[in-house]
């Protein structure tokens, strides 16, 4: 019979690079999704910051090529998508990115 009081729980790591590189692979499509009616300017996409009143484009905008964001009005801002996810949607790193990569179907841990 198995006893699992004597069990150590196992914790696979999450791999950020691993979620973040897909999720630059289809960027621009994901930004339409998460920040409808934003447009791309040069290598940025431009929107408004759906977390606050914002009523002008111009201030949040996310680097197409690197996943870098920023709201430069509020002085927000993050490195990648999953950071651009977890701000968004109001979670933590490993929760953004686990629901990425259930976004599209990749395994966030390492095997």
């Amino acid at each position: 019979m198995l006893d699992l009081n004597n069990v150590t729980p196992t914790y696979r790591r999450v791999n950020f690079d691993r979620v973040n590189d897909a999720a630059l692979a289809v960027l621009p499509a994901l930004l339409k999704r998460w920040l409808p009616g934003g447009k791309v300017e040069g290598c940025e996409y431009v929107a408004r910051n759906p977390r606050r009143a914002d009523q002008h484009f111009g201030s949040f905008k996310v680097n197409l090529r690197t996943g870098r964001w920023g709201d430069f009005a509020i002085g927000e801002g993050g490195r990648d998508p999953v950071s651009l996810a977890a701000f968004l949607a109001n979670l933590s790193q490993v929760e953004a990115a686990k629901s990425v990569a259930k976004m599209l179907g990749i395994e966030a841990h390492d095997a």
